[in-house]
């Protein structure tokens, strides 16, 4: 067995990128809380209520398009609540953080215990199609990958570059990242930290739960309680190896998915002898050490994680 042949196969790459997806949210969301100098550990949680959110809408009649803004709603309920804790009072970004990702993960479980209290297995709905694009399709290469993914992956791909041109290319950016590095030279601008750190937690944490919503609608076409199954803490680790950039972001989520679908290939094609679980754990590893030498010199914001208060020196 040659592992570099998967490099060459479509289907790794497909496996790859519908694997990234979530994760390309999930770290967008996340990145841009950060930039702002507010640390979101909900994201767990708020990936959590985007998969029952989303699925919700979608199962009692909705239309898709509707459950992923049914879902980005609701995440920015929770980010709105995590901002008052952590903007306006002050309060832990730490604590608040792991209760909210408590409070929405419980929540979702339930509100869908309560909606189906007699369900044995998770409902199905009827989930995203793949790409149907000609002019796609004939793109060499790339062609057949892209057209065996959902629309929320082209929808994932553009926030990178949407994202990457409002932080460095905008003045909402720079004030934005100027909140995460000096909000006092905000404040001397006439600005309100509290307003643009609230709407960067907001906006992150829409894109979190959109994140989730994906898993219900494109990955899966079922809920079932944990399937987030830890993909918002490596959200926070792809943030940090990134350096806080979202081209290096959506490196990182590819890279992770990659190491992943590697690993399922390499369980599938192994004799049982090693226990699967060393396989499970590869990505895992790989991604810590890719995480820690690229993790080296990276320049965090100032701000993170210190509370502003207004007239503070």
């Amino acid at each position: 067995m040659d592992i570099l042949l998967f490099f060459m196969e479509t289907g790794f790459w497909i496996a790859t990128i519908r694997m990234a997806t979530p994760l390309i949210f999930g770290t967008l969301g996340e990145l841009i809380c950060e930039r702002a100098g507010v640390l979101n550990l909900g994201i767990e949680g708020i990936m959590a209520a985007g998969c029952m959110a989303g699925w919700t809408w979608v199962y009692f009649g909705g239309d898709l398009w509707g459950g992923v803004l049914f879902a980005a709603f609701i995440g920015a309920l929770f980010g709105l609540l995590h901002s008052l804790f952590t903007v306006h009072l002050g309060l832990s970004q730490h604590v608040t953080g792991l209760g909210i990702t408590m409070l929405a993960a419980a929540l979702s479980s339930f509100v869908f215990k309560m909606l189906l209290p007699k369900a044995t297995t998770p409902p199905k709905i009827i989930p995203f199609a793949n790409l149907d694009l000609p002019w796609l399709a004939d793109i060499p290469f790339l062609g057949p990958i892209l057209t065996h993914q959902s629309p929320l992956t082209l929808l994932a791909f553009f926030l990178v570059v949407l994202v990457s041109y409002l932080l460095y290319k905008t003045p909402v950016g720079l004030s934005l990242r100027m909140c995460g590095e000096n909000p006092l030279a905000v404040e001397a601008q006439g600005l309100s930290v509290y307003t643009i750190r609230t709407g960067a937690v907001v906006v992150g944490s829409s894109f979190m739960a959109v994140g989730g919503a994906f898993l219900t609608l494109s990955a899966f076409d079922a809920f079932y309680i944990g399937m987030v199954n830890g993909r918002g803490w490596i959200c926070i680790a792809l943030v940090v190896f990134s350096s806080w950039k979202p081209w290096k972001a959506l490196l990182g989520t590819m890279l992770f998915a990659a190491f992943d679908a590697m690993q399922m290939r390499v369980q599938q094609q192994s004799a049982m002898v090693i226990p699967y679980q060393f396989y499970l754990m590869l990505p895992y590893i790989f991604s810590i050490l890719a995480m820690v030498i690229m993790s080296r010199r990276a320049a965090y914001p100032k701000a993170l994680l210190i509370p502003f208060r207004k007239g503070e020196r």
